[in-house]
């Protein structure tokens, strides 16, 4: 630890590139501001005793390996190519990819690679090392800094890149031949800073709001009024979390239900809400859910 260092200021890493907006909108859900100064990589952060700095993914996982950042978003994929461990406070679940080969189709013969030396373009030199030990073949690898799916067949002969349609590597003519594993933005401590009473007990206050704002995004507040005579079947029908609150209304015989539903599964409760005697049936978003 630096001897300057305040020991209750919690240094957060947030990822500089395309999981940066998602990982705003997160922490916006969970009434938390990042506000960008002119200084650019160092924004204002609303949470107290918090210092927010924007690094890249790659470069997160080093600081918290260090020591230097207590807390911060990475993707799976940069822990599992730097060949280290962190303790793992959350799965956002979100910029989900995955780590595939690739290879032109003129190289292929019926799906499978030449017996001959081969020229792998990778981010990711390490995981790429190793599936040339797994597979048992006779291959170099060339580090890219970006735009992989460019490489073959003028300068590589295959890749190995994150995903998150393929339509990239369609584009490019490349064809999925293997896929080494699946990756998401985490929220990865320092082991220091979970060693720590005071900031760990910071952490998984963070990691619990986080995950309130998630789970909401998959449900919706439901509120419907039902006559008494049929507020079983509804009951039957209406998915919860644990037990939905029915109040009883102005109207004699009549109850008010809330309910926290899966929005996955909206389609087809609303009819048989419906059908099983539900009216005024309302849907609103929520922010934030915790069980």
């Amino acid at each position: 630890m630096s001897p300057s260092r305040d020991p209750n200021l919690v240094r957060i890493a947030l990822p500089k590139g395309r999981m940066y907006d998602e990982i705003v909108a997160l922490l916006k859900g969970a009434g938390i501001s990042i506000r960008n100064s002119i200084r650019g990589y160092r924004p204002t952060i609303s949470l107290a005793n918090y210092d927010a700095k924007i690094l890249k993914p790659r470069n997160v996982i080093s600081m918290l390996v260090a020591g230097a950042r207590d807390v911060g978003f990475a993707g799976a994929d940069w822990l599992d190519e730097m060949g280290v461990e962190l303790p793992e406070i959350i799965d956002t679940g979100l910029n989900p990819v995955r780590l595939v080969v690739a290879a032109p189709h003129q190289l292929l013969d019926n799906g499978k690679l030449p017996n001959r030396h081969l020229v792998i373009a990778s981010e990711y030199p390490n995981m790429a090392e190793r599936w040339i030990k797994d597979q048992g073949i006779d291959a170099e690898v060339l580090t890219t800094y970006g735009a992989t799916e460019v490489f073959p067949p003028e300068d590589a002969d295959l890749i190995i890149d994150n995903t998150a349609t393929g339509s990239t590597l369609r584009a490019n003519g490349l064809q999925i031949i293997d896929e080494i594993m699946t990756s998401s933005t985490r929220l990865y401590a320092s082991k220091e800073a979970m060693a720590n009473p005071e900031i760990k007990a910071q952490l998984d206050d963070l990691g619990l709001l986080l995950e309130a704002v998630l789970r909401a995004r998959g449900r919706v507040m439901m509120d419907l009024n039902v006559a008494a005579a049929d507020l079983d079947a509804v009951l039957k029908v209406l998915p919860t979390m644990r037990q939905p609150t029915i109040s009883s209304i102005s109207t004699d015989g009549w109850h008010s239900v809330r309910s926290a539903v899966p929005r996955k599964e909206l389609a087809e409760v609303i009819p048989k809400l419906k059908v099983a005697g539900a009216c005024d049936i309302v849907t609103t978003s929520a922010e934030q859910l915790i069980p």
